[in-house]
């Protein structure tokens, strides 16, 4: 449900009128007696009455910490509309005997921008790790970058600045540059021919059927007679002829058929049967 936002600031407070100190911010209004009659008051339409009164008059705060998170790739309305539930559970949570509402509604609001950031705005799920990573870089390179005339900070540069090791800023470096994905109909540039992503990337290889089918039969053909195991030998690694083996083991052609048949039927059995003995 969208929260609305009024369009007009609210009342200026009594501690703002003249003759008063000011407080750090405008949008910071006096709410102190509204929260302590929250507090002593029953659910119902008249205590949503009063905590809906605190919460849009602390909306113009929630809207300006929304402000500081503008460009990182989210529309500043879905912004205020975060804070703004940020706001509101901060108005739930908040007790008046443990000082400012201000002091616990601006980390509570920070924090659930935050969250929103890494919970909804990676197109793929990022460790934490990373993602602090990330954001340490990112704020690196932009106070590096306020020198005027200074280069483009290196991974060195970057590493001293932060206390990172280099290995732990390239991932910072690699994680700001894939904050979204592309499709992979996306096209690369390749001269006049342009290829889409989807072309970089590898097909399925046969050689691992072919490693699994061994790994699984390998403990079965161990377990065959020496004979059949050199029979299967002499047929599958070394190539040779049915009627090739026949005359070096003094046997039938027809005989050395058989028992390739079976040995290769009991392997099967077993490599399929069996898939504790794999391996």
């Amino acid at each position: 449900m969208l929260i609305d936002t009024p369009t007009s600031r609210p009342a200026t407070s009594a501690s703002n009128a003249p003759g008063h100190s000011r407080r750090p911010h405008d949008d910071a209004p006096d709410t102190a007696r509204l929260f302590v009659r929250l507090t002593t008051m029953e659910e119902g339409p008249e205590r949503d009455a009063v905590r809906d009164k605190i919460v849009t008059a602390w909306l113009p705060m929630a809207h300006r910490i929304a402000g500081r998170f503008r460009d990182r790739g989210e529309s500043i309305e879905d912004l205020r509309q975060v804070a703004a539930l940020g706001l509101v559970k901060a108005v739930d949570r908040f007790d008046p005997e443990r000082g400012a509402f201000e002091s616990y509604a601006v980390p509570t609001i920070t924090g659930e921008i935050k969250r929103h950031f890494r919970d909804r705005m990676w197109a793929l799920r990022v460790p934490r790790r990373v993602q602090e990573l990330r954001n340490k870089v990112r704020v690196a390179r932009r106070e590096l970058a306020q020198t005027p005339g200074a280069p483009e900070p290196s991974t060195a540069d970057l590493a001293a600045h932060t206390g990172l090791t280099e290995d732990e800023v390239a991932a910072g470096i690699e994680a700001l540059e894939s904050f979204s994905t592309l499709s992979l109909d996306a096209e690369l540039p390749a001269g006049d021919d342009g290829y889409s992503l989807v072309d970089t990337l590898g097909g399925p290889d046969d050689s691992f059927d072919i490693v699994v089918d061994r790994e699984s039969a390998k403990e079965s053909l161990r377990r065959l007679p020496e004979r059949e195991r050199a029979i299967l030998y002499m047929r599958f690694f070394e190539d040779m002829t049915q009627s090739r083996i026949a005359d070096r083991l003094g046997i039938s052609q027809m005989h050395v058929s058989r028992l390739i048949s079976r040995s290769c039927a009991q392997v099967r059995q077993e490599a399929m049967g069996r898939p504790g003995d794999r391996g």
